[in-house]
């Protein structure tokens, strides 16, 4: 079986490698990686028979697709929304940063073509989930930035979570066919959590992720005093797309849903 932890350093050219095809975590389906960039440097990206997101996690950068540019900024996670370009086989990314920046690209096999799209907060709204379940320890803010329904030619799907102190997402313990790969920030260096995948639980911390294999259940909480950012990343099955519907919540803790919390 895959791994399913990870706490990946940054190497000296300022990358943090995730999953790859051919890593130890090659169930994931997809190469996943963040880049620390300082102010002038400039990364390409573009891949023959892979379609490749950059998503802008701090800072302020240019992105450079399709004969377009333009110049975005996101202070942190925490406090704004999402600016991520996705782009299909072939296509160049070019992205330059203005200031210290930090980005996440997430690729994945498809021979697909599409228009390459620049999405802005105001493409992925956050949301609260969960509201009043479970004695209200289970609400968290959420967007989708791709999935089938954005984007029926692409092969994954990309969003954000943001937990409340001590707060749970995932929940109720759930599952589907389809893995998922998960990265977590804290609004405080010291900040953790604790992911669950199936029988195994590891401390979440700032920079590190969980590789979920498909059918394994998956609830997370966060320390209370801390906020918790996770990047959600699904990668559809051939015939059998992630969709919104796709969520199978354990048996065993169905009794939840209609239990009196004081």
């Amino acid at each position: 079986m895959s791994k399913v932890f990870g706490y990946p350093q940054f190497d000296e050219e300022g990358q943090q490698i995730l999953t790859t095809y051919d890593n130890e975590y090659s169930a994931m389906m997809m190469d996943i990686r963040v880049f620390r960039m300082a102010a002038g440097q400039t990364r390409t990206f573009c891949y023959e028979g892979e379609e490749c997101a950059v998503l802008l996690l701090s800072g302020r950068v240019t992105f450079a697709f399709e004969g377009g540019r333009e110049t975005v900024s996101r202070k942190d996670v925490f406090t704004e929304g999402p600016w991520a370009v996705h782009v299909c086989t072939g296509r160049e990314v070019c992205v330059t940063a203005e200031e210290p920046s930090e980005i996440l690209v997430q690729r994945t096999h498809n021979d697909k073509e599409f228009a390459g799209k620049l999405y802005s907060p105001d493409d992925a709204p956050w949301h609260y989930s969960a509201v009043g379940k479970y004695g209200n320890v289970a609400k968290r803010q959420v967007n989708t930035i791709i999935d089938i329904d954005i984007n029926p030619s692409s092969n994954m799907v990309l969003g954000e979570v943001m937990n409340d102190p001590g707060n749970w997402s995932g929940y109720l313990p759930h599952r589907h066919p389809q893995p998922e790969t998960y990265y977590f920030k804290f609004d405080h260096p010291e900040g953790f959590g604790a992911s669950f995948v199936g029988d195994q639980v590891f401390k979440s911390v700032d920079g590190s992720f969980s590789a979920i294999p498909g059918g394994e259940l998956h609830p997370q909480a966060v320390a209370p005093g801390y906020r918790m950012y996770t990047c959600w990343m699904i990668r559809h099955l051939p015939g059998d797309p992630w969709l919104q519907t796709s969520r199978f919540e354990d048996d065993r803790y169905l009794w939840l849903n209609d239990a009196k919390f004081d």
